[in-house]
């Protein structure tokens, strides 16, 4: 299953450079694909690969999550989740 996820970072490219997102999805058995908005705001978007969105869920709710998306200067206050259809 594909689900779509954007935010807002606080810089763009220290985002694209961390290695956290791999170091958390990878071992719950999914796959990332990043992308950056074509205007160059701080508007960032991954396509998750994941087995079913209640894996997804979970994993997003560990601390493991919250100190990732700390790392990475992600503004959790503007995650959107879309579901592929």
């Amino acid at each position: 299953m594909n689900v779509m996820i954007t935010h807002e970072v606080n810089d763009v490219t220290h985002w694209l450079n961390s290695p956290k997102r791999d170091e958390f999805f990878n071992p719950h058995g999914m796959k990332v694909q990043t992308f950056t908005s074509a205007n160059g705001s701080n508007l960032v978007g991954v396509i998750v690969e994941t087995p079913d969105m209640e894996t997804l869920e979970a994993a997003l709710k560990t601390d493991e999550a919250a100190a990732a998306m700390k790392h990475d200067g992600v503004r959790p206050e503007t995650i959107m989740m879309y579901l592929a259809s």
